[in-house]
């Protein structure tokens, strides 16, 4: 849903004052959001952060719910405040995205729904998916389609998937008005088409922008840090760190997998501070594997760029993709993302 995909919303209609001054000049919004910006969600200086925890209201979510979510490529974008939004509708918004898809699939549009298929769109929300109680409810949507041709017993199959979150992203709530909702996170797995659609049917129907949330490499050295911290029974992948490597005529890539155990005991031999984690120990931590590396292979990283980190908790690459592996750290995982995200949002 970049710029090329999805086009910026220009209303046709009036836009309420209140509305017009919410998004013009130095809105509460915006001051709230320099200030944010001077802290994490956390309450704490970008330069610690909390070691990621199991929420106790993770404890409300669904299992089959959360056993969707995990294990899918999910592609990242921000989103600034949806006017007029409400929990109470969500069946009218389904009943409204439905038509506004049907109406760009009569019009040629590429709808990714098959020719022979009949679908659906449904709301529902997300309880759990929250780090404080003052978090607005995630949300999910989905369409799901049924061919024409087929039994009544073939279950539906989901085609498209978007959820709407905010974890540990409350510190922006003081200073926005009650006819917004916030939540920064969303995360679509899909057709890039239907998503692009999708986009721009909530920015044309609660006034919003959605931007690509690209993953930087000095984010992806916290993610490294924060995924290996976690404590786990079972390790069900190898740690590994993807740099990329400038050159001509085409990039080259260079993957380094290493022993999760291993990776685990080298955090815990620079890991100094009591449930939190320090920027000079995600350094450490870092410049210790490419010194490893260099060691081995005589190849000096510090040249390179990480653009791709993978554990048993989740992976991420640096454009924007992720894969959540871990049920257990679910909402530490997008705590992070919605910190990324709302320092992402002009």
């Amino acid at each position: 849903m970049d710029s090329s995909n999805v086009p910026e919303f220009t209303p046709k209609h009036g836009v309420p004052p209140r509305l017009r001054d919410y998004f013009t000049g130095a809105s509460p919004f915006q001051r709230q959001l320099a200030s944010v910006r001077k802290q994490t969600p956390f309450g704490q200086t970008p330069s610690r952060r909390k070691i990621p925890q199991c929420s106790p209201l993770q404890e409300n979510i669904d299992p089959q719910k959360i056993a969707f979510l995990l294990h899918k490529q999910w592609t990242l974008y921000t989103l600034t405040p949806m006017y007029g939004f409400s929990y109470t509708n969500l069946k009218q918004y389904s009943t409204l995205l439905k038509c506004f898809l049907a109406a760009e699939k009569q019009k040629g549009l590429a709808v990714e729904m098959g020719e022979d298929f009949n679908f659906k769109v449904t709301f529902s929300t997300l309880s759990g998916i929250k780090g404080t109680h003052r978090d607005p409810a995630a949300f999910l949507v989905q369409i799901v389609s049924k061919s024409q041709l087929s039994s009544k017993n073939t279950e539906d199959k989901v085609v498209w998937t978007g959820w709407f979150c905010s974890v540990h992203g409350d510190s922006l709530l003081e200073n926005v008005p009650d006819d917004f909702t916030c939540l920064p996170l969303f995360l679509a797995n899909g057709a890039e088409s239907n998503t692009a659609l999708i986009g721009t049917w909530f920015q044309k129907t609660f006034d919003c922008r959605f931007t690509r949330l690209t993953i930087s490499a000095f984010s992806l050295s916290w993610m490294a840090a924060m995924w290996t911290s976690c404590n786990l029974e079972h390790y069900g992948t190898a740690t590994e760190l993807l740099w990329s490597v400038p050159c001509s005529p085409q990039s080259l890539d260079i993957s380094y997998a290493i022993n999760p155990e291993d990776a685990k005991a080298l955090w815990d031999s620079v890991h100094q501070t009591p449930e939190e984690i320090t920027q000079e120990e995600v350094d450490l931590f870092i410049d210790c594997l490419c010194s490893h590396f260099h060691r081995h292979f005589r190849i000096n990283l510090s040249a390179t760029r990480l653009v791709c980190v993978s554990t048993s908790v989740a992976s991420a690459h640096t454009d924007g993709k992720i894969k959540i592996l871990c049920s257990k750290y679910l909402i530490g995982v997008l705590a992070f993302l919605t910190e990324l995200a709302i320092f992402q949002i002009e």
